[in-house]
Formats: C-alpha cells, structure tokens, sequence
C-alpha cells in the first residue's frame, strides 16, 4: 500500500524543506500498527480502570529501512484518523529538534522549532484530561528521550530508534516500554517499489530500472535508502567495503549468527556489513545479527570459512 500525502511526511528534522509525498506500507510497517491497535484496544476497553497505563513502545530495526520514513508516518496517519473522543492529542517529535503538537479537538497543528517549547506545550496539557500519544523519534545518535519527556500515565509513547541500547535503554527501563523489531523489507516489497517509482514509465525503462536496484539489493541488501540512489549506493558501497576489511577472525562471530549457535546481536549499528533480524528463539522473540546481503555473506565466508563451524 502507499500513502500518499501533497505536503508530504515530516520523518526528520534535517529533511523539512524536501518532504518524501509516498509512504510505503508493506506487511512489516502493518504489523507495527496492528501491535499499536491492540494496545489502543487495550487503553480504550472498559475493563482497563482508570489507573490503566497505556503500553509504552520502543521500535527498532536496521538503520535505512523506513522506521521514520515508513512506520513513524503510517502510525501519524492511524492515530491523527483515531477518533478525537479518544485521542484529543497527538505528538510527533524529531529528538532535540522540530516536534508538531496536532490537537484534533481544534484541528489544528503547531510546530515547534525547539524541544523546550514542545516540553512547556505539553506540560500545559497535563491535568486536563485529556488522552496524549507520543511519537519520539530518535532523530541522531546519542539522542535518547530525555527522562522529563516521559509521559504521565494517561499518555501512550513509542521511541523509534537505532538498534543502540544507549539510545533509549535508560527511558525504556523507566517506563518499561516493550520493544517492536521490525525486518528489512524483502525482494517483493522492493520489487514493489519500483513498480510504484516507475509508473508512469514504459515497460522497458522499468524493467531496467528494476534490474539496477536488484544489482544493488545483492551488494548492499534491501535498504531502501540505498537501493533506489545511485549516489546513495556508492556511498554505501565505501562504508560496507571499509567495514568488511575490519572484520578479523575474533570479531566475525559479533557480526554474523549462522544456524545451530545461539543468535548473537551487537548494539553498534555502525557495523555497516550487519542487517537485524527478528526471529523466535526458544519461545521469545529475539533480534540477531546477519549478513546484510548476499555478496556480503559470500565475501565474509570466503575470508573466514570457520565462521560456519
């Protein structure tokens, strides 16, 4: 599905003045939101009580898949069309930069150039009975929700987030928030993409072009923030090849889980080679560390064959 939007959809602070119109929503962003229907369910039943706390989230996922661009706007939209008699408010916020407070009892929408400012504002909702939802997206590294943005108990929050502990572990803990690890996209998602991209192209152009970002998923994996520029891509072509050459025998079992040992997960999502993946393991849903692409798992295993013992 796409959602498609003429102003288009605010996903960072650094990208205000070149808005992206299309989201796209595929099986992954959905499944985000139908965790956050159950809990809305959960928030809005008449068995919750009035001390009931809405469930607290924390998304993560690898870096360049869409966790701002895709979930984070596909959630905007769900809850700004939630009914107002159950969500008056809702928040989305850049960490440490431009945050929009939409208040659907005016239909209106403030925007805030400062963190400050978007504080004071909803300091001045609190006591007012009125029900806050909260989308804080962990705009850089290093920019955790700060401990007094913390809701009260009549508010639900999500963090979208690196797969870096240091970005959220101290708000998590204090809220007990519960984690969403959402996948990459796979082949048919991408191939999808394009298709969208590529619509108004002849059958030619978008099978080339469809070619060219396959070449590129095989490379550097189905990001999207890589596989659809040229310019992107090389970028990224660098870092991983610069990464790869880092990797000694000692570290490579950080990097990659391969079948029959235990899954291996490291917090840096800087390790450029890595993509995260959920999985179920020994009844849990866990996240682990694998190759981000084919090339690169035939590279790797070509340097370091012992990596499948």
């Amino acid at each position: 599905m796409v959602l498609a939007s003429e102003k288009g959809w605010p996903y960072s602070r650094n990208t205000i003045q070149d808005l992206p119109k299309d989201v796209f929503v595929n099986c992954e962003v959905d499944r985000v939101w139908q965790i956050f229907k159950g809990d809305l369910t959960a928030w809005f039943s008449p068995h919750g009580g009035t001390d009931f706390k809405p469930e607290r989230r924390v998304l993560i996922g690898t870096p360049g898949i869409g966790k701002s661009v895709a979930v984070g706007s596909y959630l905007l939209y769900q809850l700004l069309h939630c009914e107002a008699e159950k969500i008056q408010v809702v928040v989305h916020c850049f960490g440490g930069g431009d945050a929009y407070v939409s208040d659907k009892t005016t239909r209106a929408a403030t925007r805030y150039s400062d963190e400050d400012m978007c504080i004071s504002e909803l300091r001045s909702l609190r006591g007012h009975g009125r029900n806050v939802y909260i989308i804080y997206d962990v705009a850089k590294k290093g920019t955790p929700p700060p401990r007094h943005f913390a809701p009260t108990s009549g508010w639900g929050m999500i963090a979208v987030s690196f797969p870096k502990v240091t970005n959220y572990d101290e708000w998590a803990k204090q809220l007990e928030a519960a984690r969403i690890i959402v996948n990459c996209p796979d082949e048919m998602d991408v191939k999808a993409m394009c298709a969208w991209i590529t619509r108004d192209e002849t059958k030619e152009k978008q099978a080339e072009y469809w070619k060219e970002v396959k070449k590129h998923m095989y490379l550097l994996g189905p990001i999207p923030r890589h596989v659809f520029d040229e310019e992107a891509f090389t970028e990224r072509c660098g870092a991983v090849r610069f990464a790869l050459r880092s990797i000694n025998e000692v570290t490579v079992k950080e990097y990659f889980s391969r079948g029959g040992e235990s899954p291996r997960y490291s917090e840096d999502p800087s390790h450029k080679p890595v993509k995260f993946v959920r999985e179920i393991y020994a009844g849990a849903v866990i996240l682990f560390n694998a190759p981000i692409s084919d090339c690169l798992e035939e590279r790797t295993l070509e340097r370091f064959p012992s990596a499948t013992e």
